[in-house]
């Protein structure tokens, strides 16, 4: 993972803000996120359903975020500022199946894109077709507008794919509660009984897999394979 770029990132100012029941985070008035993008090719080929490619996919490229926060958080260290890195897809509140700290809200903050129907990131480049990764700091760094809305317009596609029926089309905005987006125990129930085999069941990436703005990616001239990240 030596010499990784990092293609869409930006800075996240969170003073004045706070997430309940959350302690990860605390402290730190800045976040640094970044996006990570999936293979396009193992994307597309989940819109009926996961598969190995994409569970593999799914590690891949969260052993990238990881490594990628770690060395983040040192970089910043020796310059003499505090910084804590926020793992992957790391779920510890198993009661309303969320983290510490929503990487969507740093990565909204820092301008990186929106909520999209499917209660996933979305990003002009990529679409859904990424995964985040969120360092928090107290070194002052510039910090981009956050989006503080939906682009999706009245796109549905993802809702009427979910196999759990579980999205329920709302425009988001910051704030807005994930209740309101996702009914995330019908979401984790269907995962579970139909996709166990693949992370444990806390995976689908459907509603991900169908976004319009991530097949766009598929009409990338260099796309050969796996793209280069």
């Amino acid at each position: 993972m030596q010499g990784q770029k990092i293609h869409l990132w930006g800075a996240a100012d969170l003073r004045g803000f706070s997430t309940p029941d959350s302690t990860r985070g605390e402290g730190y008035p800045f976040a640094l996120s970044y996006a990570i993008p999936m293979n396009p090719l193992i994307m597309a080929g989940i819109r009926n359903g996961p598969n190995q490619d994409y569970a593999d996919e799914y590690v891949r490229v969260n052993d990238i975020i990881n490594d990628l926060a770690e060395r983040i958080a040192i970089e910043i260290k020796r310059r003499g500022f505090r910084a804590q890195s926020l793992a992957a897809s790391e779920r510890t509140d198993t009661v309303n199946l969320q983290g510490d700290f929503p990487h969507k809200t740093a990565a909204t903050r820092s301008g990186l894109g929106w909520i999209g129907s499917n209660c996933q990131l979305v990003t002009r480049t990529h679409g859904p077709w990424i995964r985040l990764g969120t360092v928090f700091t107290d070194m002052t760094i510039l910090c981009g507008p956050p989006v503080e809305r939906s682009y999706c317009g009245r796109c549905t596609i993802c809702i009427d794919a979910c196999p759990a029926g579980a999205l329920k089309g709302n425009a988001w905005y910051p704030g807005l509660p994930r209740e309101d987006l996702l009914d995330v125990h019908a979401c984790d129930s269907w995962k579970r009984k139909h996709y166990f085999q693949y992370l444990r069941g806390h995976t689908c990436g459907i509603c991900s897999a169908v976004c319009p703005r991530g097949l766009k990616m598929l009409k990338q001239p260099t796309l050969s394979g796996r793209m280069p990240l």
